[in-house]
């Protein structure tokens, strides 16, 4: 299985496929999954969905999304360190599951692998599974280390803000544009330091000021705020609309933060299948975004995050994986796919 699963990553990587553009991905994993023992098809915004086992049987579904950011890096493999755009964020973690879900011995439970397009935030693709999928149990695939174990990721509001002022001298004591954005910025700030219950990062509002322009007369911003569970999203809207005052704003992503249940099925089969290797699993909550954030407030089902890699290598110039953590993901995951397929079973019968 090592040499066709380091294959299998590797052809994948070899694919550009920037977020919005995994078409030829998608038809890669179509054309493949077959020879892995799946049935695949592709659905109408593009996810590819790979199902074996038990068609009535209860349903344990692994999600990965299929894109990366825009810039394709060199695909070259030194020792046993692959380098390539996607070997971890996330098609190593994929292609974990892919091989994983082939090998593993799941009688009377059917598996689903999805690889999902887009951005978890504003893709259609894990939206689109969300609406026409079910799932008993499901895992997320993104890079947390071979033995960590994700289940708890922020969510994120998006924020637009335009603010026109008349045009006056720079002498003049009239706020500009330029100021009043400033000011905004400042406010959010504040707000979200002032509701910081703790000094945790997960438990604590962000925010990023991502984009900014603009004049005496016409100024802009883009402020994003990652948000811990708990946040009072109402409440933070009207702060905003009264911190605007005359500007306009627009809030262009509301997703939602998720923290899962430590002693649900899901993660407690993957720990077990880290320790089973030697390891002592570690469970983490991350500032970012997943698709959990997306699938589980929609499911309401038993999930975790699992997949090999360094996430601090996402989206850098330095991203790789080591393909001897790759193999060992693969056995961890088959280990916990087979463990929860055992319970699903019981609870059936």
């Amino acid at each position: 299985m090592t040499a066709r699963a380091e294959s299998l990553l590797r052809r994948m990587v070899e694919i550009p496929s920037p977020s919005g553009q995994e078409a030829e991905l998608a038809a890669f994993l179509a054309r493949e999954l077959p020879e892995w023992g799946f049935t695949a098809q592709l659905d109408e915004v593009g996810n590819v969905i790979a199902r074996r086992g038990a068609p009535e049987g209860p349903v344990i579904m692994l999600i990965g999304h299929m894109d990366t950011v825009p810039d394709q890096l060199p695909v070259r493999q030194e020792g046993t360190v692959l380098h390539g755009r996607g070997t971890v964020d996330a098609k190593g973690p994929l292609a974990t599951m892919i091989c994983a879900a082939a090998a593993a011995e799941t009688a009377g439970v059917q598996l689903v692998v999805a690889g999902v397009t887009e951005e978890e935030t504003f893709g259609r693709g894990a939206t689109h599974l969300a609406r026409t999928q079910r799932a008993d149990v499901a895992i997320v695939g993104e890079p947390n280390g071979w033995s960590g174990v994700g289940i708890g990721y922020k969510g994120r509001v998006v924020v637009r803000y335009d603010v026109s002022r008349p045009a006056v001298h720079t002498a003049s004591p009239a706020e500009k544009a330029s100021e009043a954005a400033i000011a905004f910025w400042n406010r959010v700030a504040d707000y979200c330091e002032r509701n910081s219950p703790s000094e945790r990062a997960f438990e604590r509002p962000i925010p990023t000021l991502v984009e900014m322009g603009g004049t005496i007369e016409e100024a802009r911003l883009t402020v994003a705020v990652r948000t811990p569970p708990g946040f009072d999203l109402a409440d933070f809207e009207r702060f905003l609309g009264e911190a605007a005052g005359d500007a306009v704003l627009k809030i262009d992503d509301r997703t939602p933060p998720v923290r899962v249940d430590h002693r649900g099925p899901a993660v407690r089969a993957l720990c077990a299948g880290i320790r089973a290797r030697g390891a002592r699993p570690v469970l983490k909550l991350k500032t970012g975004t997943a698709d959990l954030n997306i699938l589980e407030p929609a499911w309401q089902v038993p999930m975790a995050v699992y997949g090999p890699g360094d996430s601090s290598l996402d989206h850098t110039s330095r991203e790789h994986i080591d393909l001897t953590e790759y193999a060992t993901a693969i056995d961890v995951l088959r280990d916990a796919l087979e463990r929860l397929a055992g319970e699903l079973g019981q609870a059936e019968g």
